[in-house]
């Protein structure tokens, strides 16, 4: 099983902390840390020094990640291209042997600089956020399309294959008790009908591209002051896909104003200013897009939430067992809140396709 929030993260005390970091080539002293609990998988701290902002310290979760050397090679690959003017450019920390990440008894341990000054947002209702994100992740995509594809693993493989993703939540069904069974049938009914509408989708040949996959926004560093984006973080899923993957996980966290478990489902929302904002942002990086991509892009935003969704509802039905979760229905609670999206996302399919078409053709 993976790791749950109150329980595993507490177990790594500043004493174990500081014995880690001991293997990688920073000033050997004794540092505090806070947990930043945002993620779901890994377990990440920031590294204070002398309550100062220092560095990133991660246990990567091999329970998940299972290629380390393919994973940390994506990475550092990446990175590399991944620098410019308008690009805050990462650095990964060596261990004091020269590696990229350092292992012990409780898996792989990788250090990162801290980009000062920086922050990151669950949600927003800023238009200048939207738009940021949407202008740094054009950058990114921008930035990484000439790479070849065949050189980066795939670290989770069929990450966002739908078929998949169906196929687990088909098990799920055959082995789940009944009460859960009962709790969710409006979910797993929600789910069998989407599935049906986003087959043409999956079955559409698109460009194939390096992408992020998990373009959520508080994975994009902004700075303090004057809310500039900075760059994406959290690169282990950087592999080939879709470019409406990055487009419809960036909107299901920047339409929507909400938290992804919220549970008052009033407050969800599908937001045209800040849908609007992002798709300018994409825009003002110039034409990167296949007039293809452009014509599907706007099904990103049914088909990222969705498939979120569905994976949260699949862990709820098996015991949690995949995602880190705070209490017994945080999975189900996530999966009919990026249900509620979907549902909204579905009733602006056209708004959506006609902006997106406009404003992204007339950058080509």
């Amino acid at each position: 099983m993976l790791l749950h929030y109150g329980t595993e993260m507490s177990k790594y005390s500043d004493t174990t902390l500081n014995t880690v970091l001991c293997n990688f080539e920073v000033s050997q002293k004794q540092y505090t840390f806070k947990p930043l609990t945002d993620g779901y998988i890994n377990d990440t701290f920031l590294v204070l020094d002398n309550d100062l902002s220092a560095y990133i310290l991660q246990r990567v979760n091999h329970q998940v990640f299972k290629d380390m050397k393919g994973l940390m090679r994506n990475i550092d690959k990446a990175l590399k291209q991944l620098d410019a003017p308008d690009y805050q450019k990462i650095t990964l920390i060596k261990t004091i042997h020269g590696k990229k990440y350092f292992e012990d008894q409780e898996g792989y341990w990788r250090l990162m600089t801290f980009i000062d000054h920086s922050t990151a947002y669950n949600t927003t209702t800023d238009p200048k956020i939207a738009f940021e994100a949407g202008r740094i992740i054009g950058l990114f995509h921008v930035l990484l399309k000439d790479v070849k594809i065949n050189d980066y693993i795939e670290p989770i493989p069929r990450f966002h294959d739908l078929d998949l993703r169906s196929e687990q939540f088909n098990r799920s069904l055959q082995t789940a008790n009944s009460d859960k069974l009962h709790v969710s049938k409006d979910m797993i009914l929600f789910a069998e009908d989407v599935l049906g509408k986003l087959s043409e989708l999956t079955q559409k040949k698109l460009p194939l591209r390096i992408c992020h996959n998990d373009t959520k926004l508080n994975n994009i560093l902004f700075t303090k002051k004057e809310n500039k984006a900075l760059c994406l973080i959290d690169l282990d899923t950087l592999m080939k896909g879709h470019f409406y993957y990055d487009f419809g996980d960036a909107i299901r966290t920047i339409a929507n104003t909400a938290l992804e478990d919220e549970q008052d489902h009033s407050k969800i929302t599908f937001d045209k200013d800040l849908f609007t904002a992002f798709v300018d942002g994409l825009v003002s990086v110039g034409p990167f897009l296949s007039q293809e991509e452009i014509d599907t892009v706007h099904l990103g935003a049914v088909f990222m939430p969705f498939i979120h969704g569905l994976r949260a509802l699949t862990d709820y039905l098996n015991d949690n067992i995949y995602y880190k979760v705070a209490y017994e229905n945080q999975n189900l609670d996530r999966c009919r809140s990026l249900f509620d999206f979907t549902q909204k996302a579905l009733l602006n399919l056209d708004y959506m396709k006609r902006t997106a078409a406009e404003k992204l053709t007339s950058a080509s």
